[in-house]
């Protein structure tokens, strides 16, 4: 395959195709023969990190900015923003919440996206189909065009109505349409310097269904499909255009075998003024959490982590320095609990049971997948560089969610200062 145009090499561009929650185990010439080829002819990423949290609203601002989340500010699918000195755990996929996050804090996110480094050199279109939090959060100011179905923004946040809106559903039959009309109406367009596709499987089938299932299987199926799609209208265009086309994941899952909620724990523990009145909160993260605190109640939430780490259910607790190596940093942030990890196997034979910190917002789907702590299922996504300047063969290196905007900024010519991730050399 050949993704370039040699009678027109300055027209660079990149499509960059997200397979949300497509762990790198699940890759093979039988589920996915498509994704299994790319990785194997093209330079791919053997060794391939997510970021903590391991959850899409967090990996999409990672790979947006090319920082983690202590730099861009995005926490969590779940966070806490200080309101009136009071902890309010806000859900960061709500349509409203960048307005929310503006009116607290005064920005969005505090790095520079890849739309916003763009936006005078041709520009950044997405289009996804998971959370509206993870979409918007791909531009969160505007300075491109996002498509989703809660709603579609031009440069200045102008609203795409209409035809121009991307009207689907949210599920396997929306990934398809989506897919339809990203290789209709983007990839033959001149008008872009990065495209983005979010297709929402697996991610969206394994929360309602369990990993190695029939229902699994075919979204990895229907996926391998889509991304063969969008290869082979590219390849239709590779006269017109010099293109990048990197595809890869954001997390995997694990099997959730049992759930606890962390907010009950804590008031049962001499902190139930503290979570009442707003003092300390607690942010689901699947697999994991954060806890904030304020004031003299950090101190009293430190006090308790001991007994916290006792419990069966708490794997490991990072506060302080080991807490910063992960990346995520907060003034308010005093803890994060990822869950224990069970040596079992689920009813299709794969192993490795989690606990889910429920967040009062449903019940827990018990048997089905998840992500957002540091497990090896959920921890290792996939990621192939395919243009051919970077050849074959991998990496050589540790890499990770943040190292796509540089990789992607560095091949159009633009500048990565700033930036935690490098570029992925050719």
């Amino acid at each position: 395959m050949v993704y370039h145009g040699l009678m027109n090499p300055s027209r660079r561009r990149a499509i960059l195709i997200i397979c949300d929650g497509l762990g790198a185990e699940w890759i093979s010439e039988a589920r996915t023969p498509t994704l299994a080829r790319l990785l194997a002819q093209h330079r791919r990423a053997a060794d391939h990190r997510a970021v903590f949290p391991s959850v899409t609203r967090v990996s999409a601002a990672s790979i947006a900015t090319g920082c983690y989340p202590g730099r861009h500010g995005l926490e969590g699918n779940q966070m806490a923003l200080v309101e009136d000195g009071k902890v309010v755990v806000h859900n960061v996929g709500a349509p409203s919440f960048r307005q929310t996050m503006r009116r607290v804090t005064g920005r969005t996110l505090r790095v520079p996206t890849m739309a916003e480094r763009l936006a005078n050199s041709g520009g950044q279109i997405a289009y996804s189909n998971v959370s509206p939090g993870a979409a918007y959060f791909l531009d969160p100011d505007h300075f491109g065009t996002v498509l989703h179905r809660a709603g579609s923004f031009g440069a200045g946040g102008t609203p795409l109505t209409g035809g121009a809106h991307l009207d689907v559903s949210h599920d396997l039959d929306g990934d398809i349409e989506m897919t339809r009309r990203f290789c209709a109406e983007v990839v033959p367009s001149a008008d872009f310097r990065l495209a983005i596709l979010w297709l929402a499987n697996p991610d969206l089938t394994l929360h309602h269904d369990p990993l190695g299932s029939p229902e699994h299987i075919h979204a990895l199926e229907v996926t391998d499909a889509l991304v063969a799609k969008v290869i082979e209208t590219v390849k239709a265009h590779e006269e017109r255009f010099d293109t990048l086309l990197v595809v890869g994941s954001d997390h995997g899952h694990e099997t959730i075998a049992r759930s606890v909620h962390i907010g009950k724990w804590l008031a049962g523990h001499g902190l139930e003024a503290e979570v009442k009145e707003g003092r300390v909160g607690v942010a689901s993260q699947g697999t994991s959490a954060l806890i904030y605190a304020t004031g003299a109640a950090k101190a009293a939430v430190e006090g308790v982590l001991p007994a916290m780490q006792r419990e069966p259910w708490a794997g490991s607790i990072l506060t302080g320095d080991a807490l910063a190596a992960t990346g995520l940093t907060a003034d308010a942030l005093v803890a994060a609990v990822d869950t224990t990890r069970h040596d079992e196997r689920n009813a299709f034979g794969v192993s490795g049971t989690r606990w889910l910190v429920e967040d009062g917002e449903a019940p827990p789907d018990i048997g089905c997948g998840h992500h957002g702590g540091l497990g090896p299922g959920e921890t290792r996504p996939f990621l192939t560089v395919i243009h051919p300047e970077f050849g074959q063969g991998e990496a050589g290196r540790t890499t990770s969610l943040v190292d796509i905007a540089p990789t992607v900024l560095r091949f159009l010519g633009e500048p990565v200062d700033g930036m935690d991730g490098r570029p992925i050399a050719p």
